[in-house]
This record gives C-alpha cells, sequence and structure tokens, in this order.
C-alpha cells in the first residue's frame, strides 16, 4: 500500500467503524399467519392476490387493512434478505415507490416507521372483524393515520388501484417462488 493511500484508508476504516442508522425492521403479529407458517410467504401469496385484482377489497377495510400491513412487512423484508441472493437489484426501489402509493393512498406519512403502521393496521383490522367499528378507527392513531381513524376506514374500504404496488407484490411472490424452486421445495 502507497504512503499516500494509507491515511485514507484509515479514514474510511474509522468512518466504518462510526455509528451507522438502525436497521428497519418489521414483524407480522401471530395472527398473520395463522395456517401459513411462513410470514412472508403468506403476505406474498395474499397480496399478490388482492392487489392483482383489487376489486375484491372494495367495501372490507379489515381486509385492505391487512394487505396494506402486509406490504409494510415486504418492503422490509424482501429487498435486502439474504434468503434472496438473486433478487432484483431494483427491488428496494420498486418497493420504495409502492410504499409511496399506499401510504399515499391511506395519508400516512413517509417517516412513519413500518412496524407502527402494521401493528395499527392489524388492530383495526381484529376490531372490524369483530364488528367493532369505532374501536377500529381508534386503532389507528392521528400520529400514524393524520386524517384520523374514520377517514382511513373509509380509505381502505375504497382503495384505488395500486399499480405500483401491485407489481411489488408481484415481485415478492415471484422471489419466494424462485428461491423455493432453487432449493428444490416448489
Amino acid at each position: 500500500m502507497s504512503k499516500a493511500f494509507l491515511p485514507l484508508a484509515l479514514l474510511l476504516a474509522v468512518a466504518a467503524c462510526g455509528p451507522q442508522p438502525p436497521q428497519v425492521t418489521a414483524s407480522l403479529p401471530a395472527d398473520a399467519i395463522l395456517g401459513a407458517g411462513d410470514p412472508l410467504r403468506s403476505a406474498a401469496a395474499n397480496t399478490s392476490v388482492v392487489f392483482g385484482a383489487p376489486q375484491q377489497l372494495a367495501g372490507r377495510p379489515a381486509e385492505a387493512a391487512r394487505a396494506v400491513a402486509q406490504m409494510e412487512y415486504l418492503a422490509v423484508q424482501i429487498p435486502d434478505n439474504p434468503r434472496f441472493p438473486g433478487i432484483s437489484p431494483t427491488a428496494g426501489s420498486q418497493f420504495a415507490a409502492a410504499r409511496r402509493e399506499w401510504r399515499g393512498a391511506l395519508g400516512i406519512p413517509a417517516e412513519q416507521p413500518p412496524q407502527a403502521v402494521i401493528e395499527s393496521l392489524y388492530a383495526a383490522s381484529r376490531a372490524l372483524q369483530a364488528g367493532q367499528r369505532d374501536a377500529a378507527a381508534a386503532a389507528l392513531p392521528a400520529n400514524v393515520f393524520p386524517q384520523g381513524g374514520q377517514t382511513t376506514l373509509l380509505r381502505l374500504a375504497s382503495l384505488p388501484r395500486l399499480p405500483l404496488t401491485n407489481d411489488a407484490a408481484v415481485t415478492a411472490s415471484q422471489t419466494l417462488q424462485r428461491s423455493e424452486a432453487n432449493r428444490g421445495r416448489f
């Protein structure tokens, strides 16, 4: 190593040891995967179907809430997951664009952490399934859903077509299928 390069290499090594931004993580609640076993597989299978035929979600805010929560989870899990070494290098930007699309449709600020969105949407979905619409609205706090729970429920009941979200959901499903085929599981 040349003497001129040594200080630069040392500076880069020290900088790499400095504080790193926290890794964004997300998980799905236990009731998200009943019968599926693998939350990634369950989320990919569900979202690739429902966002491919969005009319299935019309008037069904509980199901829409679950599907959006699953997309939040996939957006964290798919792009950098070591389980999928052959994933497209554009997957990260694809999921980022899709996240902007579904968050825009629901009025969720970009800075909200995925886990807060996931937990709120699943809580609202559970309340709706129990017939408790007021509890569902209350499960969507204003700091995560600034337009309020009632407005968010209306938006969930009438989600617009989300083509970027559908594309990302299909990417997730295809990624899992390729991964499983490469491991001889498909």
